[in-house]
This record gives structure tokens, sequence and C-alpha cells, in this order.
């Protein structure tokens, strides 16, 4: 027979045997144990017929099964210790132990553990506000998705870089991430090329009032005729070419969706980036794409109320590397040359005739291109603004200034 071996134990087996003796009444041994009338009878009964042990708990003494043993302990902590994990929440840091470290383990055990041992989550949590009226998810994946980019030393130092992305309304799974130097229009068309790519035409578009999505300049007059009060964009037009719709957000809070997605980010990514020696753009966004959309999408991603695909097929014809530029439509002179940014560049085309309308295609991929008839040609910078002669080194760095000033340099101070 095993001892008892808690105070509480002690006391119940004193109460019930005073009860069996007759030296206490039912309803006072009730009152002393805080117990029915009833469970006392049931524990005299017991007393009388085992004995004091049927007192004890059946798991008295026991160490309970889901106790984390001492070496299992030690070693999350040796795992907290490593650099990558200095800043890591709590949340993320389960999230590593139960999936990449096999070690099971509850987030409620894992905080209990690192809080016993003096250790902070680093992720503050705000205090609760108000409750407010929040907008309905869409129904379907693809029926919606938010934009937006943010700047952030995501590299654990101080120069920060503008992550760029696209994540579903219904689902809350990302459809795009792509890392540059400024929030810039080749972030955004980045972003929308995977998301076309790998799922389809989103059926619109939730964007703030960024001048690449809305710039405030007079419509032309087939846009007045459609009822519109401002022109359209580059990157408008591009949307109404897929057959998608591009939304004005009046505010963060609109979307908040992805306003949200920055916290969870901003917390995760520099780990991640830490844990595999990630410190350049590149590097981030292989990783960006290959890896982490897939892992965030099967952590936080949530099932549609409709399950059926709200993207759209992308209609035959479409080259997204073609279509995903900035554009500009320019008349070629008798010499077949024609300016941009002040530049006279040669465009190239065999027999042009003067007069002749041209487009030009900028962006990351292609770099500068004539595109007349289906086709694309080189052009060739001739003359700068003070009509000097371009030759050698300078042709290449001319383009590379068109494509930074068209498709990298920072939106917001444009």
């Amino acid at each position: 027979m095993r001892s008892i071996k808690t105070p509480r134990e002690n006391l119940k087996a004193h109460i019930i045997g005073m009860c069996v003796k007759q030296k206490m009444t039912v309803k006072d041994a009730a009152k002393r144990l805080n117990l029915s009338e009833r469970q006392i009878k049931n524990l005299k009964a017991r007393y009388k017929e085992y004995g004091v042990s049927t007192m004890l708990h059946g798991n008295c003494g026991r160490q309970p099964a889901h106790t984390i043993p001492p070496e299992i302990k030690e070693r999350i902590l040796r795992i907290k210790e490593e650099p990558c994990y200095a800043n890591v929440n709590f949340s993320h840091f389960c999230d590593d132990l139960n999936y990449e470290r096999g070690i099971q383990i509850s987030y409620s055990a894992l905080r209990k553990l690192l809080t016993e041992h003096g250790i902070k989550s680093p992720k503050k949590h705000r205090a609760k506000r108000p409750e407010h009226n929040r907008r309905e998810r869409k129904e379907q994946f693809g029926e919606m998705l938010q934009t937006d980019a943010t700047p952030y030393p995501w590299f654990n130092v101080e120069e920060k870089y503008a992550l760029h992305a696209m994540i579903d309304d219904a689902t809350g799974q990302l459809t795009g991430l792509y890392m540059s130097e400024n929030e810039c229009a080749e972030g955004y068309f980045q972003t929308l090329k995977q998301t076309i790519s790998t799922h389809g035409i989103p059926q619109s578009i939730y964007a703030d009032g960024l001048k690449l999505f809305f710039p405030m300049q007079k419509p032309t007059i087939e846009e007045q005729l459609e009822g519109k009060q401002w022109g359209s964009s580059q990157f408008g037009q591009i949307m109404k070419q897929l057959g998608s719709h591009l939304i004005h957000a009046r505010s963060p809070q609109a979307k908040g969706r992805v306003e949200r997605l920055w916290d969870t980010l901003q917390s995760r990514l520099p780990v991640e980036f830490a844990k595999r020696g990630i410190t350049s753009l590149s590097e981030a966004n292989a990783f960006l794409q290959n890896e982490y959309v897939a892992q965030f999408n099967k952590r936080f991603g949530q099932k549609p109320q409709n399950e059926s695909s709200g993207f759209m097929s992308r209609p035959k014809g479409i080259q997204l590397d073609t279509l995903l530029s900035i554009r500009y439509t320019r008349l070629v002179d008798n010499s077949g040359c024609f300016s941009l940014d002040n530049i006279v560049c040669q465009c190239n085309i065999p027999n042009i005739l003067p007069k002749t309308k041209v487009e030009i295609l900028i962006n990351l991929r292609l770099g500068v291109k004539v595109l007349y008839n289906g086709t694309m040609y080189s052009p060739t910078p001739i003359l700068d603004k003070k009509k000097r002669q371009v030759t050698g080194s300078s042709v290449s760095s001319i383009i590379a200034q068109f494509v930074f000033d068209n498709c990298l340099k920072n939106e917001h101070s444009a």
C-alpha cells in the first residue's frame, strides 16, 4: 500500500476515518472537505472495504505522461541560444521545433519553459482595441487580391529593402512575394507575374493610392466616355488587358489583410534569412518564391467558402515579360530615330518609314525594346540631351538609367 503523499490526501484520510469511527458526521465532513454528502458516503464505503489507500488519487506519485523529459528541455534551450533565434517569437520558434527539429511541443508548454528561464518573446501584443465591423472575406480564391509593399531591415542590418506582396482575400494565402531596393513598378510586376504563372489572373486587385496604380491626371476622351474621373495608369491598362479590375483602397484599414501580413513577415522572415545565411536580394527572392510562399500558405492559409477557383485563365498570345512593362508610344523621324527622356535613340528597324508609330517597352527583364509589327528590336542611344555623341560604355549606362527611372525608382518619391 502506498503512503499518503499530499497534505490534502492526509486530511481526506483523517476526516473519512473520523466519519467511519462515528466521531464526525457526514454533514460536517462534507463542509471540511468541500465535497457533497453523497461523495462523503461513497468515500466512507470505499474506506471500510479497501482501507486508507483508497483516499489516494489513481495517479498519485506518478509523473504526468505529457511531462517534457529534462534532456529535451536542455536541447530546446540550447537551440534557443543559437544566433539565428535571438529575435524569434515563441510561435515561430514552436513551429521550427515541431517541423524542422522533430521536437513535438505545444505552444503553451514551450512558453512556460522559456519564461521560467527568463526568456521573453520579442513580439509585443497590442492592447485590445474596441471591436469594429470588419469586411467579410471574399468567397473564392482569386476573387480579390490585396497588394502592398513595405521597407524593412530584412537582413538584420540597418539597410532597408522593400518587400512586395500579393495576398488572397478569401484564404489569406500569398500568391507572390518579391524584394527590391525600393517600392517600385518592377516589384509589383514580379508579384503579378508570379501570381498569374502559378494560379491565373485574379478577378480584381485591391491597392492603395500610389501613382503607379491611380495617377492624379485628367482622363482621355475615351476614358471620359466610360465615366472615369481620372486617367488610368499603365498598371491599370495592364489589368484591363487581362480582364481584371483595379480597386482603390482609401485607407490602410481597408486592406487590413495585407497590412497585418507585415507584422507576421517582419517577425519571421529575418529569422528565416539568418538560419539560411541569406544576405542578398537575389538569394532572398529565390528563397521567397521557391520555398517560403508554400511554407507560409501551409501554416496560415484558410479554406475559402467556395472551393472553386476564382482565378481566370490567361488569354492566348499574352506574353507576361512583354505585357508587364512600362510603355511609351513614339513617332520615328526621318532618320529612323525617336526621343526618350531627352535621349535620341536609333530604333534599328530596317526600312521603317518616317512618322511611323512604335511602342517602347521597358522592364528589368527586357531592358529597353522597340515593338513594331509584333517584333522587338534593341534601340541604340546616339545623342544625349546636350547633343553629344553617345559611345562605348555610356550606351549601356543610359539603358540602365532608363530601366531604373521607369521601373526601379522609389514610387513614393516619384
